[in-house]
């Protein structure tokens, strides 16, 4: 195979080592949470399990390439506050002015950085499971929407 070169980035969010006992001793397998994105508003999740960590990493990064999603970000922030919902896990986005920064923790902050965002204020609310938090930050991700989409939604309403 050959490398190809891409202008996606790639986060590890958390690795998870879960261990079988068999005759011999122990059997270790890992589990690997990535994000990729471009920095410009396409993110993308994947999961990936194997034998090795490096093998874990790259099936989840193949994963999370298929699996991509475009979000609203304008001006290096969000257009308009919103709580993402997975599990028992909830994510509270809410926008930021200018030199702010991205105030957020581990998991979320993989995700907003590899869409783009610059400044945001978020909140964890409930579970703290990476793989729940990632999921519910691109579901409230998924919820934004531009004055222009909105403009557009009631303008076919009418």
């Amino acid at each position: 195979m050959q490398e190809q070169t891409s202008e996606f980035e790639e986060r590890v969010v958390c690795i998870n080592r879960c261990a079988k006992v068999v005759k011999g001793g122990r059997r270790f397998s890992f589990s690997a949470l990535v994000v990729v994105g471009n920095g410009n508003g396409t993110i993308g999740v994947g999961l990936g399990k194997a034998g090795e960590v490096p093998e874990a990493i790259g099936k989840a990064t193949r994963q999370a390439r298929k699996n991509l999603l475009n979000v609203s970000v304008e001006t290096g922030s969000i257009p308009h506050e919103v709580l993402g919902r997975f599990g028992a896990s909830k994510v509270m986005l809410k926008p930021a002015s200018d030199g702010t920064g991205v105030i957020a923790g581990g998991a979320v902050r993989a995700v907003l950085e590899s869409a783009g965002v610059k400044n945001i204020l978020t909140k964890t609310i409930g579970n703290s499971n990476p793989h729940n938090v990632v999921r519910a930050t691109i579901a409230g991700l998924k919820q934004l929407r531009t004055k222009d989409q909105t403009q557009k939604m009631l303008a076919s309403v009418k």
